[in-house]
């Protein structure tokens, strides 16, 4: 199975303090990876670095094995219109409207899409959410949970080949939680690749083939979904990691 995103001998650090040490992981096609571990430990800052978002200060960040530091304009576009983030604060624009916030991504990576052909593709994705408010309002009027829906669906509208979720179901209620968990794995399922920060372990053995664990900035454990499976003592070593 082909690599899709490789992170290469990757530092990072902000005003002296390191936050990334030495990484070298590949995120394979197709497969969805957990990245675990206590509070701080670089797992959030590890997934904006293999994003795109965050520039390392040593080594090198891969898609489909180009350097994305060194891509032209039209690599670059075409790295962003295959991937998708949710930041875990959900990160929409204050001064637009929940309309303007879906419709932008269309109007960069699909120039000739009519307004009705985009219209269309925002009703769609917003019913698969679960979103039945108005799009006229601006994200100060929703609650933080409605806010992580429109969220997610602005990650959607491109239907993208690559997802990174930073505790993307975070302040939803179990139902909502659920139902964004199995449209992320209905995509896995279709050869999308996924990316995930989480800290509940329900979602990790519902949703991971690969977990890996981070602490202080550094790969501690990499393991597969039969691994931890088979051996429970692995799965509480997991499932406490995550929880200090």
């Amino acid at each position: 199975m082909a690599g899709i995103i490789e992170l290469k001998n990757i530092c990072f650090s902000v005003q002296n303090q390191k936050l990334i040490r030495d990484v070298s992981l590949e995120f394979k096609e197709g497969v969805a990876t957990s990245l675990v571990g206590p509070s701080g430990c670089g797992k959030s800052t590890m997934l904006k670095l293999a994003a795109g978002l965050l520039v390392p200060d040593q080594g090198e960040v891969l898609f489909r094995g180009k350097n994305v530091s060194a891509m032209n304009r039209a690599e670059n576009l075409e790295f962003r219109r295959e991937g998708a983030v949710v930041f875990q604060d959900s990160a929409l624009w204050a001064n637009q409207s929940l309309f303007q916030i879906l419709e932008l991504p269309l109007r960069v990576h699909y120039p000739a899409m009519t307004r009705k052909e985009r219209e269309r593709r925002i009703e769609a994705v917003v019913s698969d959410v679960g979103y039945r408010k108005d799009l006229g309002i601006r994200p100060s009027q929703l609650s933080m949970g409605e806010q992580k829906l429109l969220a997610f669906a602005r990650a959607l509208i491109c239907r993208p080949r690559l997802l990174y979720l930073d505790e993307w179901t975070e302040s939803l209620d179990e139902n909502a939680a659920q139902r964004l968990v199995n449209m992320v794995r209905a995509r896995r399922d279709d050869g999308v690749s996924i990316i995930f920060v989480t800290h509940n372990m329900r979602i990790v053995n519902d949703l991971a083939d690969v977990v890996v664990m981070v602490i202080g900035g550094r790969i501690f454990l990499r393991l597969t979904r039969e691994q931890i499976a088979e051996d429970e003592d692995l799965r509480r070593y997991v499932e406490r990691g995550m929880a200090s």
